[in-house]
């Protein structure tokens, strides 16, 4: 079932035309990626669907409703999170604060229970909880950042650049961690500047340049697409 559908999207910032009408999916339990390089339009694209962009054209429904105009507080209500670029995390409040600030649209009653699974899936937040978030490093800090937006139960959750700046082996563990959401059946949108890397763990992906998706295909497609590779993917 088709959770997430943009339609023709067209984003303006004043006179330049960065998103050029374009249409996309998500299917439930899906993990899909957009790729492509710097300033192709995938932040500007989540950041749209996610209400935190005034659309110029086109649609975007989620879960059978059309969000156009909706604010972006009301579209976490609505079951969508976004992990930002840069990841935005409260430095001076506490881990476990920061956690908490992701579930401020529930009543509080699985608050506990909330924390507990963010805990299991990232060990290191678990015994740094007591901890001013600024101090962490920026793994941990993407960790914080990816569980703060877990704590509202999205439906969709959306990554924008989760290994941006990391180490390889940081960048390997939080790859680990999106292939145990996407196990536990979690519909995942990446964008993700390592396409290597993103076109393993989706299920399928859409190549932007300049504003307009130029291919879309299966991650595995992608992966062995000699376009793709070239450009993308060093070979």
């Amino acid at each position: 079932m088709s959770l997430l559908k943009v339609n023709e999207l067209h984003v303006y910032y004043g006179s330049i035309h960065a998103i050029k009408g374009i249409s996309f999916e998500v299917n439930e339990g899906e993990v899909v990626t957009l790729i492509g390089a710097n300033g192709a339009g995938k932040s500007t694209t989540l950041n749209s669907v996610a209400g935190l962009l005034k659309l110029g054209n086109g649609n975007v429904e989620f879960n059978g409703k059309v969000l156009n105009g909706i604010p972006a507080h009301k579209i976490v209500k609505e079951g969508m999170a976004l992990c930002p670029e840069g990841r935005r995390i409260f430095q001076q409040l506490t881990v476990k604060e920061n956690l908490e600030m992701g579930a401020y649209i529930g009543d509080g009653s699985t608050l506990d229970t909330d924390l507990g699974n963010v805990y299991e899936l990232f060990p290191r937040l678990k015994e740094r909880y007591k901890q001013i978030a600024g101090t962490l490093s920026g793994g941990e800090q993407q960790m914080l950042a990816m569980g703060r937006a877990l704590m509202s139960h999205p439906k969709l959750l959306m990554l924008d650049e989760p290994s941006m700046g990391l180490a390889p082996i940081l960048v390997e563990q939080i790859f680990d961690i999106i292939k145990q959401l996407h196990s536990k059946g979690t519909t995942i949108l990446l964008v993700e500047q390592n396409a290597q890397m993103a076109l393993k763990v989706a299920d399928r992906g859409y190549v932007l340049e300049t504003g307009r998706i130029v291919t879309t295909g299966t991650g595995r497609e992608l992966l062995h697409n000699d376009s793709v590779r070239k450009a993308y993917l060093g070979g």
